[in-house]
């Protein structure tokens, strides 16, 4: 039975998904976009800020979870404006994933996203712990 995720650590969610879900031994993480304050503000300073919040809560979910950013098998990224965006966000991605370990990424351009974020990022990890079924 799938197991919900929540820890007060990260930016909640809206009433209508889980920040994350346990399932099979891996971790769901829904997304995440640079919130620093329970949905009312972004992370000033552009997607650069808004990514490094995003990966930073999402570490937080993950560990809740028994997890972690090392554990990643499969990343989406979001990007509002991505011919303009994806170099500055590539450049925070890589300072929270090692060269020789990337997860396997999907990157697209979106016509919006939640509170008018430039970037949202969700995963899939493994839980190293967890036996698998």
């Amino acid at each position: 039975m799938p197991q919900i995720v929540y820890t007060p650590d990260a930016t909640p969610t809206l009433p209508v998904f889980s920040q994350a879900v346990i399932s099979r031994g891996h971790v769901y993480v829904s997304g995440t976009v640079g919130c620093i304050d329970d949905l009312k503000t972004l992370a000033p300073g552009g997607v650069q800020a808004e990514t490094r919040v995003a990966l930073q809560n999402m570490a937080k979910v993950l560990k809740a979870a028994g997890s972690g950013l090392e554990h990643i098998v499969k990343a989406n990224v979001y990007l509002l404006h991505r011919d303009r965006d994806f170099d500055a966000m590539n450049e925070v991605y890589l300072e929270f994933f090692k060269k020789d370990a990337m997860p396997a990424r999907t990157c697209v351009g979106v016509a919006s996203l939640p509170m008018g974020a430039l970037v949202e990022i969700d995963c899939v990890a493994e839980i190293p712990s967890a036996e698998k079924d």
